[in-house]
């Protein structure tokens, strides 16, 4: 992996844990192509990374597009002749019983949440290869690793960035290029209003616990700097995992109490 300043591309970078690496990575010097839907929002997160010490390309790009993740690596490299790491970030959730989840907000899930990862990894890989290293992040969730109540679509996506992953992990084993993935306990972030929006009722924080934007972060940057399969930047969650691994009936009564159900479910 090349030495700081990195050339970073952040994918979802207008707010949340984008706009909180990007600040955080921008202080490190690194190069940050950032791009994200909300041109304001971009335009704020630039004059950030900028503040901050670092380099700003922003892009207004929509990770649903094929051509759009494709055009943020090749401006990427053509402004800096490098990229060193790709983070996929953009995404969303719905909270519902499945049942009751129209098919559309459940392809809406998957276009965001696993084919936006999919195309900007897809995006990057060959410049990886080119250049025989890099670095894949991609920010999953807990329920990558364990799915709650009322959130099984948007854990089904997670779950799917989680086999990409591995996958692509075993493909590099042995080289310069790493994948990593990072899973989040609920986050301090707009996540839960955009939840609510899309799913047309107010959904409640659950009861367990959460971490700041910046906490993950500061865990995506010490990844960077040493790179490892999995980062959880909650370390007593990785408990869960351990716990479903073991126990998953009894798993499935403990997360009981983590659900995210609808006001009107």
């Amino acid at each position: 992996m090349a030495s700081s300043p990195r050339v970073i591309a952040i994918t979802g970078a207008s707010a949340g844990i984008g706009r909180a690496a990007a600040v955080r990575l921008a202080r490190d010097g690194a190069s940050l192509a950032v791009c994200a839907r909300r041109p304001d929002r971009l335009a704020q997160v630039a004059a950030e990374i900028e503040a901050a010490g670092g380099h700003a390309m922003p892009f207004v790009a929509d990770v649903t597009s094929e051509h759009d993740m494709a055009e943020l690596v090749r401006l990427t490299v053509n402004r800096y002749q490098r990229l060193d790491v790709m983070i996929c970030n953009a995404g969303f959730g719905v909270a519902g019983a499945i049942d009751t989840m129209p098919p559309d907000q459940m392809r809406k899930l998957v276009d965001v949440n696993y084919l936006g990862t999919y195309y900007a990894a897809r995006a990057a890989l060959p410049v990886f290869r080119r250049q025989q290293r890099g670095h894949l992040i991609i920010v999953s969730s807990i329920v990558g690793k364990r799915g709650v109540p009322y959130m099984g679509g948007y854990s089904a996506t997670k779950f799917a960035q989680v086999g990409l992953a591995d996958s692509l992990r075993s493909e590099f084993a042995g080289s310069d290029i790493h994948v990593t993935v990072v899973f989040p306990v609920s986050t301090l972030t707009e996540f839960f209003d955009v939840m609510s929006h899309e799913t047309g009722a107010e959904v409640q924080r659950s009861a367990g616990p959460t971490q700041s934007a910046e906490q993950v972060a500061d865990a995506i940057a010490n990844a960077i700097e040493h790179p490892v399969p999995e980062v959880y930047p909650y370390a007593k969650s990785r408990a869960l995992v351990w716990l479903n691994a073991l126990a998953p009936g009894f798993c499935d009564r403990f997360v009981k109490k983590f659900g995210r159900k609808p006001q009107h479910v």
